[in-house]
């Protein structure tokens, strides 16, 4: 098997390329699905406040026996602490049982609250106390970034968006690239692959390469230079999401595959959401 692809971000930090989700677990189930993770290979766990679980992942990784320098732990600053990002991180770490994250993102602009400038200056703030390696954003939209850009003069390192082959956001995408923001893929199997793996392009793939359909979208998201993080708790999918090394979708492949947008969001509208 390949050794698992490394992404460096524009602020020298490193990340795996593909890491474990963790929304929608539970405290109890977030500890047997992180085991198996690292398990398997792993090094990369996103959680957030808003997901109740960052207990669960604290206990998971104290008792995991790797190395915390090997480890890269993301979590999130919710909208109702966007005017208190210290005390917030202060939390999420208390809960992590952790001095640092890796990665700290602001979960949504929230635009109708209009306060995600001063929320990111404080995450800037919380960077240079060493607090967090790198810090980030989700769900920004161009305009989100370009305020944050032209107000503070850094660009967030990374803009987690849903993305997956029915909503690709390959303009957001390009823009992301061009100002060196690293896209990631929430949702990256369009939550439990409805629509998606009973296309005939992914079936057709799929039995090509001797893979799953989950497999192939997974593998879709790497061969795109996104980040991906696939959600699961259970330890036979957990296993077969991080199996993606060994083989690569071509050019023709990944045209395909792009045929499939629809620009379906299945999650919230960044513009309204939050407000």
């Amino acid at each position: 098997m390949a050794t698992p692809t490394i992404i460096k971000l524009q602020d020298g930090n490193v990340m795996p390329q593909l890491g474990l989700g963790v929304w929608k677990a539970s405290n109890e189930e977030v500890i047997s699905a992180i085991h198996k993770a690292l398990e398997v290979g792993y090094r990369s766990i996103d959680t957030a406040a808003a997901y109740q679980n960052e207990e669960g992942v604290g206990k998971a990784l104290k008792n995991a026996g790797i190395a915390r320098e090997e480890l890269f732990i993301t979590t999130k600053l919710w909208n109702d602490d966007q005017k208190r990002p210290y005390e917030a991180l202060q939390e999420s770490l208390d809960k992590l049982q952790l001095d640092y994250v890796d990665l700290y993102l602001m979960h949504w602009p929230v635009p109708a609250i209009n306060h995600y400038v001063e929320a990111w200056k404080g995450m800037i703030d919380l960077q240079k106390q060493g607090l967090v390696k790198s810090i980030g954003v989700c769900n920004f939209q161009v305009n989100h970034l370009q305020r944050l850009i032209d107000e503070t003069g850094l660009a967030p390192v990374i803009n987690q968006i849903e993305l997956h082959p029915l909503m690709q956001q390959r303009q957001l995408h390009s823009w992301n690239a061009t100002h060196k923001i690293q896209t990631e893929s929430w949702s990256p199997l369009a939550q439990g692959g409805e629509g998606v793996f009973d296309r005939p392009i992914i079936r057709d793939l799929a039995d090509k390469y001797g893979k799953s359909p989950a497999q192939i979208v997974i593998r879709w998201h790497l061969d795109s230079g996104l980040v991906v993080i696939p959600k699961s708790v259970t330890p036979s999918r957990i296993a077969e999401n991080f199996n993606v090394w060994d083989f690569r979708l071509d050019k023709d492949e990944l045209s395909e595959i792009a045929k499939l947008d629809q620009g379906k969001r299945l999650g919230p509208d960044p513009d309204q959401f939050g407000g």
